[in-house]
């Protein structure tokens, strides 16, 4: 993962020295228009800097990079300006439009060795995160890494020294920062990422934030009883794992426990997954890498909350000591699940994890996995599905949506609860047919929620691994979701409680 250096920068425009400089372009009814912050650029053209982009085939429709020569009257190497999109609702540019168009423009940059943007005028914070997560690539395995990303960039503002713009650059790279770091635990391949690595490394990495840590491994688990997790990695060399994590910040009002599904590789088990894209399964851990992610964050913005973090890790893999279809496994906290599907291993870790997490009695629980491909059928590949209490549900989504990750609110049905009734068990794990799959899931991790505990789960099983081109700020690969959603309720808990 590398970040450039960030910087803000209030000279003209007229006078800054920079390998780049990024103007924003809107995609306007009578077409193009400049996005707010380029007058002084389009002066350095005599006024014609849209005619220009126009004959160059720029329409400022989102994602769109065109690049031209900067021109005697500036000091930068070359102009690029990249494309906002349409106008939001009420005629002016969305702070997403703006994280888009910043990440693009990143993408576009590089081996570029400096680079200023205009984009901070529209949306100072919007173009720092979308900047940050757009210079974003995995390398890690590759003998050559091709162009490096931009090493610089200075944010145009109108006071550079203003406490205010200095506090935005900091909380929007750290949660810039904090994306890529998830991305980097989804893109790790399974023969390094397997849990008792993975546990190592969220240790590490907490530990120098300054969390407090507990990883209990096979023979601890065991002993307590957390028999989802035993159960789904039984069939693996690779013993599961469970990694707590704690962030006690100043003065904390409320506690808030945070899950996510930490599956290492999954194959499906015994109910096996067909061979057809089962290389993608090496992101199933992608909701573990977005809690861990954010507890890191948490550390280094240091919210006033008390943040529990129990993060399940397990490797679902068929063999000869694999759990079976038929099994009746011993959950955490006593209550017995019979095991349908071993496909459905998700639910099974988690509800350890969520038994766990509700001996600490918080105020909220948030949990997020890549659960359901039902989620995909309902709602697509870049939009998670928010489930649970319902004014927490609410809000969660809200939030989501406000920083560009899309959660919709979706309904827990009541009749569907009838359908995990099990014969042999308190409950199974599936429903025993394909219908409202992504909201049983929701019902089963419901049962397994203390009463009074305000809760929500965040379906990502989409929108956390892009198996597409890139697109504005986010990579092929590992996307980060659902940091910037669980950071903002998080930010949002600490404000109003």
């Amino acid at each position: 993962m590398t970040t450039p250096k960030l910087a803000l920068t209030d000279t003209a425009v007229a006078k800054l020295t920079a390998d780049a400089l990024v103007v924003g372009t809107v995609q306007g009814t009578d077409g193009l228009r400049l996005a707010p912050g380029t007058d002084q650029v389009a002066a350095a053209y005599g006024g014609d800097l849209a005619k220009v982009l126009v004959s160059l085939g720029a329409t400022g429709k989102a994602d769109e990079v065109v690049k031209l020569p900067a021109g005697d009257k500036l000091r930068a190497g070359i102009l690029v300006a990249v494309g906002l999109g349409k106008p939001a609702a009420n005629g002016g540019v969305s702070g997403e439009a703006v994280r888009r168009a910043s990440g693009a423009a990143a993408r576009a940059l590089g081996g570029v060795e400096h680079a200023a943007t205009a984009l901070s005028a529209v949306d100072l914070s919007a173009a720092v995160q979308g900047t940050v997560m757009g210079v974003y690539s995995y390398t890690a395995y590759k003998s050559q890494s091709g162009d490096a990303p931009v090493s610089k960039v200075d944010f145009l503002v109108g006071d550079a020294k203003a406490d205010a713009h200095a506090h935005a650059l900091k909380g929007a790279a750290a949660i810039g920062e904090a994306v890529n770091t998830a991305r980097d635990f989804i893109n790790t391949p399974p023969n390094d990422l397997f849990p008792a690595s993975f546990a190592e490394r969220a240790a590490e990495l907490g530990r120098a934030a300054g969390l407090e840590v507990e990883v209990l491994d096979d023979n601890a688990l065991r002993k307590q009883g957390f028999g989802g997790i035993l159960g789904v990695g039984a069939g693996s060399a690779r013993p599961p794992r469970l990694v707590r994590l704690r962030h006690k910040g100043p003065k904390a009002a409320k506690k808030v426990a945070l899950i996510g599904k930490g599956i290492t590789f999954d194959t499906g088990g015994i109910s096996l997954k067909p061979a057809a894209s089962m290389e993608e399964m090496t992101s199933d851990m992608s909701g573990a890498a977005a809690v861990i992610a954010t507890m890191l964050l948490a550390a280094r913005l240091n919210y006033p909350l008390d943040i529990t973090a129990t993060v399940p890790m397990a490797e679902n893999m068929p063999s000869g000591t694999a759990y079976r279809p038929g099994d009746v496994l011993t959950m955490y906290g006593g209550k017995t699940v019979e095991v349908l599907n071993t496909d459905a291993e998700g639910r099974l870790i988690l509800v350890d994890a969520i038994t766990r997490a509700c001996e600490d009695e918080p105020d909220y629980l948030i949990e997020t996995s890549t659960l359901t491909g039902a989620q995909v059928v309902a709602l697509g590949k870049r939009t998670p599905g928010v489930m649970g209490s319902e004014d927490f549900r609410d809000r969660v989504a809200r939030l989501s949506q406000a920083v560009g990750e899309g959660g919709w609110p979706m309904p827990l049905p009541e009749e569907l609860r009838g359908d995990l009734d099990s014969k042999l068990a308190d409950l199974a794990n599936i429903t025993g047919h394909r219908w409202g799959g992504m909201l049983a899931a929701g019902i089963f991790l419901e049962e397994f929620v203390a009463d009074g505990v305000q809760w929500t789960h965040l379906d990502i099983a989409g929108p956390s691994y892009n198996t597409s081109a890139p697109w504005g700020y986010t990579p092929k690969g590992g996307t980060g979701v659902p940091v910037r959603t669980i950071a903002a309720v998080l930010a949002d808990i600490a404000d109003r409680g």
